[in-house]
């Protein structure tokens, strides 16, 4: 309100930043003033129903504070005046009247102007509010009832870099996801995974709205600055039905206390809510600088970036050997890199070495077993006891949608598929914005060719340059025989997955050969690629059995199962060898890797 009649009586005058700070908090409260005027600006536009991309209200000037834009009409005195006879306090309510029902007001004594000007700046918002806000609700405030539901979900919104650093960007993020970490862990809520809400960094939509968009009751935003030694963290817990704010903390803390504070920060938001978790671990000390190198590996990690991740997740690793979540983190970069880019005989044994490392460490870490199953799953090819470390990770982080990805995987291999698609069903339910291509694949495997192409052509047409969900569409296309279709969205694939440089090469493949110019124009690159680096020969494997070449196919398996190619998990999921099954060759194979071959 006070913000309002600020802007309001300068008529479209400049107001600075430091103006508002210094009208609505006195010198001696401390406060965090930037975040403070940027919420409050927020709440007034949307009661307001501004736009601030085209503004009818408050124009931001970027940098120096704000105007009023709307027009505002200053009220002139009329020859008819309210009675002399009626007494001020009926006279004043007499004005309110008048001004609710939008008549000029008589001004009859100059000391009464600051007053009414008051009155319709009181009135105006009443108004709004009582306009936007139902009248059950309003009528409930009013009689004091409390209508409203427990809150019993919430959504982290990346937190704003106030340290004046681009750099310091890996910085909040990491801090955000730690929130979010912490909270699954310290509560009982539902929280939004970090892919979820990484897609509002930046953005300025209304609280309400995103949560809407979330499905979630409360909403947690804030700030964090660094310098040198120290790190300020301001956070605000909203309602999202009401936009009332619950809980607001700031936190001050040197460098040696920072690892700690995204657990205090859920504890405190757990205890408000009375949400708290029936049993938590006690926080373990993290050494400043390994947990900084911890959160840089995890930024490039999230970026895929993963040989950067991998250096910073091995500093981190080396400055506190006993820091359990470093080592979860370069389990799943030696994983990672087992699946792509280094060669599986090198790399997983040091994945299963580092899951180890952080289960011996911390037992309760969901990541832990989580990279421990993956690695169990690609190294071992030990379906059921990698299910077992997968179900643990579940079972320690119940709203982890990559352990249902992971559980629906070793489900698919052991021939499950039912079961399969229920539980990515529940992994895409819990992160709907992950790996869009995931039950489309689930539905490909369990050769659903048309639930596949039901579920992923809407996905398509709501985020059209998603490579891996326009392969995947030209893998069920291409199982349903349907080449054309299926080399309409190879090209696509191919062209956002490739460099600038390939666009040319991609689009005369497709023009003189179809899908197989472009599976051939594939396999060129693959060859070109293994001349300086490793190539895994399933990847050559799968192409030639989209060629229909059985010899080469086979010998590229058999030396996919020489390497130990992490993939061969997946021999009987990929419709593309169905070409092969009824091959003693495929047959002796598949009963190699296990489970038995699918009738």
């Amino acid at each position: 309100m006070e913000l309002l009649i600020l802007l309001a009586s300068r008529e479209g005058q400049l107001v600075t930043r430091s103006e508002i700070a210094d009208r609505l908090w006195a010198s001696e409260v401390f406060v965090d003033t930037e975040h403070g005027i940027n919420t409050a600006i927020r709440k007034l536009r949307y009661l307001l129903r501004d736009d601030p991309d085209n503004p009818r209200f408050i124009q931001t000037v970027i940098g120096m504070g704000y105007r009023f834009v709307a027009p505002i009409t200053t009220v002139q005195q009329q020859s008819s005046e309210v009675s002399a006879s009626v007494d001020p306090p009926q006279q004043e309510a007499a004005i309110a009247a008048q001004a609710a029902a939008g008549a000029t007001l008589p001004i009859r004594n100059p000391r009464y102007r600051g007053w009414i000007g008051l009155t319709v700046l009181v009135v105006l918002l009443v108004t709004i509010v009582t306009v936007t806000l139902n009248a059950h609700t309003l009528g409930d405030r009013l009689l004091h009832r409390n209508p409203q539901p427990t809150i019993t979900s919430l959504a982290v919104i990346p937190l704003e870099n106030l340290s004046g650093d681009p750099n310091q960007e890996y910085f909040a993020d990491g801090m955000t996801d730690e929130l979010i970490t912490m909270l699954a862990k310290d509560s009982n809520l539902h929280i939004t995974s970090r892919t979820s809400v990484m897609q509002y960094k930046g953005a300025h939509q209304p609280l309400p709205e995103i949560a809407r968009t979330l499905h979630v009751s409360a909403i947690l935003e804030g700030s964090v600055s660094r310098s040198t030694n120290r790190v300020h963290m301001t956070l605000q817990l909203i309602r999202a039905d009401t936009d009332t704010h619950l809980w607001a903390e700031s936190y001050d803390r040197d460098a040696n206390d920072v690892a700690l504070l995204p657990d205090d920060a859920a504890r405190a938001i757990a205890h408000k809510l009375n949400s708290s978790a029936a049993s938590s671990t006690a926080a373990r000390y993290v050494n400043p600088e390994a947990h900084d190198a911890y959160l840089h590996g995890i930024y490039y990690w999230y970026a895929g970036q993963n040989e950067s991740a991998g250096k910073y997740f091995k500093i981190a690793t080396s400055l506190q050997p006993d820091y359990a979540q470093g080592w979860a983190g370069l389990s799943a970069y030696y994983s990672l890199g087992g699946d792509t880019t280094m060669d599986p005989e090198e790399a997983l044994p040091k994945a299963e070495e580092s899951a180890a490392k952080a289960i011996e460490l911390d037992p309760s870490l969901a990541d832990a077993h989580l990279s421990m199953g993956a690695v169990i799953l690609f190294r071992r090819w030990d379906f059921s006891r990698a299910d077992q470390e997968v179900v643990r990770a579940i079972e320690l982080d119940p709203q982890s949608s990559q352990a249902y990805h992971f559980h629906a995987m070793i489900l698919a291999v052991m021939n499950r598929q039912a079961e399969a698609i229920e539980a990515q069903k529940k992994a895409t339910a819990l992160n709907p914005y992950i790996r869009p291509w995931a039950l489309p694949r689930a539905f490909l495997w369990a050769r659903q060719y048309d639930a596949a192409l039901q579920d992923a052509l809407p996905r398509l047409d709501a985020t059209p340059n998603i490579d891996y969900l326009n392969f995947t569409v030209s893998r069920v296309y291409y199982s349903k025989k349907m080449d054309k279709e299926a080399a309409k969205f190879l090209e696509k694939s191919l062209l956002l997955s490739n460099d600038s440089k390939s666009a040319a090469g991609i689009k005369r493949a497709c023009q003189q050969g179809g899908y197989r110019g472009l599976v051939s124009w594939q396999l060129h690159q693959l060859q070109i690629k293994s001349k300086s680096q490793f190539v895994s020969p399933f990847d050559q494997a799968i192409l030639y059995a989209q060629l229909e070449d059985r010899e080469r196919t086979v010998a590229f398996l058999e030396q996919s199962f020489r390497k130990h190619s992490p993939e061969l998990v997946f021999l009987q999921c990929d419709p593309e060898f169905d070409f092969l099954h009824s091959d003693p060759r495929f047959r002796s194979l598949a009963q190699r890797i296990g489970p038995p071959p699918a009738s």
